[in-house]
């Protein structure tokens, strides 16, 4: 979605330095336009975009979405806004729940007020964590029922905040005219992700490469379904091309499904480890409060291949073989 009367396009990227905002930051960067991150650098990585710096087409602003000066000028600056910024991670979101709540709810409602007021499209990275705990392994819809655990379980913390964003984007998109369209994002894998807020892949393949147990939460018959990010960052994209999806909510994910202890083995033999399987109690995890394990998640992504025909290309051992070479590169440097 190009203004016509600009010579080249402006994004905003909120939480560019982070693992899904720097590989979204290059393919905007490769398709004309103008990129500038705002980014406080908590969660994410100078690293992540060290080679983008010396670009005159890309600008790094380190500094918080909770600033609405900033926000606010990085808004008006730009043509389209993608909202990635947030406390991230089950341990994160766990351990420092007011963090979390305050980036993840204050913040949001800061890009999304300057949205409003300045009339920019945006897109808001949601989650796959509103849908809650299904215990039945079937394609969740966009308008599938959230089905929560106990109120006194921290996790649903996190997704009562991605929800309350969701909310307030539509409330505005029917108020105010607000220009937006909502993606959940499920399990995205890839270079440059950390295992340190508990994405369970890098966490796994780091342990399989130097022969450390891999740690499996709970009793590892939880499903998961994994998306490479070189395959959802062309979603996110296309869906803010197309403006027919204003106001609408989309899945964005794999659709192939295996339990979590299985995904062990299989990182286990691709990395040639002897590593042991290490079954850890939750309660023995996350000390700070109560925490449920989601049994089942796997999107139902037939909307979004109606909107802009996409579908993920690479398989889960397509992203198991690329996150190992890239988790064993700084050993041979």
């Amino acid at each position: 979605m190009r203004p016509r009367d600009a010579a080249q396009p402006k994004a905003l990227v909120t939480g560019g330095a982070g693992f899904i905002g720097s590989h979204l930051s290059e393919l905007l960067l490769e398709a004309g336009w103008e990129v500038f991150v705002l980014d406080d650098l908590s969660t994410g990585a100078r690293s992540n975009i060290a080679h983008l710096e010396e670009r005159r087409d890309f600008h790094l602003v380190v500094e918080s979405i909770l600033s609405p000066s900033v926000v606010s000028e990085l808004v008006h600056k730009c043509d389209v806004v993608y909202h990635l910024a947030a406390a991230v991670g089950v341990r994160l979101i766990v351990e420092q729940p007011g963090h979390a709540l305050l980036t993840n709810v204050q913040g949001t409602e800061n890009v999304l007020e300057y949205c409003a007021r300045f009339g920019k499209r945006v897109l808001i990275a949601s989650s796959s964590e509103v849908y809650g705990d299904h215990r039945e392994e079937k394609p969740l819809a966009e308008d599938a029922r959230r089905i929560y655990g106990p109120t006194t379980a921290r996790r649903w913390a996190y997704a009562d905040s991605k929800a309350m964003d969701e909310f307030l984007a539509l409330a505005l998109n029917e108020e105010r005219g607000l220009d937006c369209v909502i993606v959940r994002l499920f399990n995205t894998v890839g270079a440059r992700q950390s295992g340190q807020y508990g994405m369970v892949i890098p966490r796994m393949v780091e342990r399989a490469l130097v022969g450390e147990p891999i740690e499996i939460h709970g009793d590892g018959t939880q499903t998961r379904c994994f998306c490479h990010v070189a395959d959802a960052i062309q979603a996110l994209h296309g869906l803010v091309e197309e403006r027919s999806t204003s106001g609408e909510i989309f899945n964005v994910g794999s659709t192939e499904s295996i339990r979590i202890r299985d995904l062990a083995e299989r990182i286990r033999t691709a990395t040639e480890s002897d590593s042991e399987l290490l079954f850890v109690p939750y309660d023995e995890i996350y000390r700070h409060g109560i925490v449920e394990e989601m049994l089942h998640r796997i999107p139902s992504i037939d909307k979004v291949g109606r909107a802009i025909g996409w579908a993920p290309s690479r398989s889960l051992d397509d992203i198991l073989a690329d996150v190992i070479e890239t988790t064993r590169r700084p050993a041979r440097a």
